[in-house]
């Protein structure tokens, strides 16, 4: 099964205080653009496992624990978790087990999103 995801947006409302936290939780680089209308930190590389995606902060983007919710992957998501406070954000919904299928967990970010973290261990 092809995965149809291609690119993801996450809105800001600080881009310098979102791009601080996910570097401190998921310890990700970043690329900043800037558009027009828009600018982000981008991440990922297009053509790698998973989806590419950016921090964007832009008029028509807002912040939100409602609608769709973005994954991010981790080996072991217990090391995420420790550092989600210590970076700004708050844990929702702790490491769970969902059997065969792994754990999983909800955080906010320092903006107001809602996110999810999956992991096998």
């Amino acid at each position: 099964m092809n995965n149809p995801v291609q690119w993801l947006e996450i809105a800001t409302s600080d881009l310098e205080r979102a791009k601080k936290f996910y570097a401190d939780v998921f310890n990700v680089d970043f690329q900043f653009v800037e558009m027009p209308d828009s600018k982000m930190y981008m991440f990922g590389a297009p053509g790698a496992v998973g989806a590419s995606g950016c921090l964007v902060q832009a008029a028509e983007s807002k912040p939100s624990t409602e609608g769709t919710l973005v994954y991010f992957s981790s080996e072991d998501l217990s090391g995420e978790l420790d550092r989600v406070e210590s970076a700004g954000g708050k844990v929702v919904v702790p490491k769970t087990d969902i059997g065969e299928f792994g754990f999983f967990a909800h955080i906010l970010d320092t903006e107001g999103n809602k996110i999810g973290i999956h992991s096998n261990n």
